[in-house]
């Protein structure tokens, strides 16, 4: 934790004070969280942030075919090749303090081994694809942001269905730097997953996302 964030908090001398209030908000959510987790169920996608629960709308057939497109091909470069395990939609990760439903994540062989067929609460992902919508995009700029790059995913891509683009943040100390976006005619490089490219219309377009499958697939 950053020591910036800590030091006034530090210097207050209300600390004591301010720690056991702390200490009274992590037990109610630890407590909100074991209720989600008994009362979840497979109907609707519901995550949980900041000590609430909350349930995302249905996607839209826009944002439904970019999962629909881009899970195959990440499925045809990495299955081959035993690189790890990738998942779309209602697949419930577990941070320290959240529990997010990602439209598509990556595992990495070290963290594939620990999960099984009966696995509900799956380990922070090495990659993650959100899909924007007008309805979540202030959580996936916002908490999923800070969360997703303060423990650990290595690589986030965040795609603009109406704009045809896709922000590519790798992680650098911690942090996500400055996005490398692409649209249209650019190539879509993954640090995290060796090897794998695929041009950018393959999300947005059926013939080019045949077109890369088959070169994929080669």
């Amino acid at each position: 934790m950053s020591r910036t964030i800590l030091e006034p908090l530090l210097k207050s001398p209300e600390l004591i004070e301010h720690v056991e209030e702390l200490q009274r908000v992590i037990a109610r959510e630890r407590q909100q969280r074991l209720k989600f987790y008994e009362e979840i169920g497979e109907d609707g996608k519901w995550e949980f942030i900041n000590g609430e629960a909350v349930m995302q709308s249905p996607a839209v057939n826009r944002h439904a075919a970019i999962v629909g497109r881009l899970l195959p091909l990440l499925r045809a470069w990495i299955e081959p090749r035993g690189l790890g395990q990738v998942r779309a939609e209602k697949i419930l990760c577990q941070f320290p303090r959240n529990d997010y439903e990602p439209d598509l994540v990556f595992f990495g062989p070290e963290k594939s081994q620990t999960i099984t067929p009966q696995t509900l609460l799956h380990p922070i992902p090495d990659f993650v694809v959100e899909v924007l919508s007008p309805s979540t995009a202030t959580i996936d700029r916002g908490v999923k942001f800070e969360d997703y790059a303060a423990h650990g995913v290595g690589e986030y891509w965040l795609v603009d269905t109406e704009a045809e683009t896709v922000e590519q943040f790798l992680l650098r100390d911690g942090r996500y730097g400055a996005p490398v976006e692409q649209s249209h005619d650019g190539i879509l490089r993954s640090s995290v997953i060796a090897g794998f490219e695929l041009p950018v219309r393959a999300l947005f377009d059926d013939e080019a996302n045949l077109a890369a499958l088959r070169q994929l697939l080669r």
